[in-house]
């Protein structure tokens, strides 16, 4: 008993100790260039948010329309998120995203030179295709990276770019709001994929097995431990691309997506409207306020990710982060009578649901689909979860415009995120092995 316990022991602590010496180049260099470069492509699809009172009065937009200009973009955002999940894993993710850098950069710029609310729409529909393959392509880029026991810290890590992109854009953007307008803001904003195509040219490997600035020895190792977690999935199943999109766990995770990107962005959209109706604030002001809600995201974000790879656990972490997020928003709705401020600090709590799950949640799919095909089920998931972004914003711009205030959309809101915390419960989560 006393030699096979030291046995287990030791191959235990043989891999964890491989795992320290690894983990500082890789968390130091694929991280952080994959943020920075996924915070513009979210600062150049959400700085429109900020903006929307004044292009709404610039181009004579109704609640409706400025809800149609900011959600128009999901539906972009559907063309490549399929074969774009598919290419990255087939191709490289690399030069895909170099691609599309160069694409979005195009469309953010133009969106600032939009004349028309016709122009509008068009460019920020081609800004959503640009974008759209982004996201299936990186979190393949960080599962060639990172193993199943640090992936949801990898995930969180890289999704700070989420509130982080919030927290550090909204104050600026909202000074050159003040100082510039709004043509100005989206246009410099717009620029700044160009800017970093150097660097993720420069910094990022599709595999670790390309990269040189690794040792031999770890690099064999992470290659040999990232392997053999790829091929048990590949041995527990292997289905075809249509079966594997049309199974029950892709369906739910998508409608999990649907719910949670349906809170989060309709959130995000509309809570500078509804934080410039509460108070007469400066764009700058509300630009700081607007930024509460995900600084307490961020923090969450993190930290529900860390227990979840603690506890080798994914779904109930997903789900309770979710629940709450959504609980938060509608105890905000019902007391925004009595304190406009109490509810200001349950939103502010809802940042919880809005980031917090991200981590385990995008954690399942590289943990219990094959190799083979989970480019494209990511894709999908993320393809059809994120309509929720076109159809929250208009609803709630809908429900506005009818009622004069944004009490039921913001009850919408909390409704349909805890409506997705509850889905995930229906998951599977597959055991530590992977079998």
């Amino acid at each position: 008993m006393d030699a096979s316990s030291q046995t287990a022991e030791s191959a235990s602590v043989v891999p964890a100790v491989a795992a320290a010496k690894l983990a500082p180049a890789r968390w130091t260099r694929i991280i952080p260039v994959a943020l920075v470069m996924y915070t513009i492509a979210f600062i150049d699809r959400t700085n429109i948010s900020l903006a929307l009172p004044r292009i709404s009065r610039d181009l004579h937009l109704d609640p409706q329309q400025a809800g149609t200009v900011a959600g128009i973009f999901f539906w972009g955002y559907l063309a490549l998120q399929i074969p774009g999940g598919h290419l990255a894993k087939h191709w490289s993710p690399k030069k895909f995203i170099s691609v599309l850098l160069i694409a979005w950069s195009l469309f953010a710029v133009g969106c600032g030179l939009a004349r028309t609310y016709h122009e509008l729409l068009l460019l920020r529909l081609l800004l959503g295709i640009a974008e759209s393959g982004v996201f299936p392509a990186t979190l393949i880029l960080l599962s060639h990276w990172f193993s199943r026991a640090e992936r949801a810290r990898a995930n969180a890590m890289w999704l700070l770019c989420l509130p982080g992109a919030v927290i550090l854009s909204s104050p600026f953007s909202g000074w050159m709001l003040d100082h510039w307008g709004w043509r100005i803001m989206l246009v410099a904003e717009g620029a700044l994929p160009l800017a970093w195509l150097a660097i993720w040219l420069a910094f990022i490997q599709d595999h670790p097995a390309e990269a040189r600035w690794l040792p031999q020895a770890e690099r064999e190792s992470l290659v040999a431990k990232l392997g053999a977690e790829s091929a048990a999935l590949e041995s527990s199943e292997n289905v075809p691309y249509l079966r594997a999109l049309m199974r029950p766990q892709v369906l739910v995770l998508a409608a999990i997506y649907f719910c949670f990107v349906s809170g989060q962005m309709g959130l995000l959209f509309w809570l500078p409207s509804a934080t410039e109706n509460f108070k007469k604030l400066s764009s700058l002001h509300t630009g700081i306020v607007y930024t509460f809600p995900f600084i307490i995201g961020a923090i969450a974000l993190l930290v529900v990710a860390r227990h979840s790879d603690k506890t080798s656990e994914r779904r109930k972490h997903a789900s309770v982060a979710m629940s709450l997020g959504g609980l938060f928003i509608l105890l905000a709705v019902a007391v925004i009578s009595y304190s406009p401020l109490l509810a200001f600090a349950f939103l502010t709590l809802s940042g919880i649901g809005a980031y917090a799950p991200m981590g385990p949640f995008w954690a399942i799919p590289t943990e219990t689909l094959p190799a083979k095909t989970v480019g494209s089920v990511m894709g999908f998931v993320n393809a059809i979860g994120n309509l929720g972004a076109y159809f929250a914003p208009l609803i709630v711009g809908y429900l506005n415009k009818i009622t004069g205030n944004f009490v039921s959309g913001f009850a919408y809101l909390g409704a349909i995120t805890v409506v997705g915390g509850a889905l995930c419960l229906l998951l599977r989560e597959k055991s530590a092995s992977g079998v």
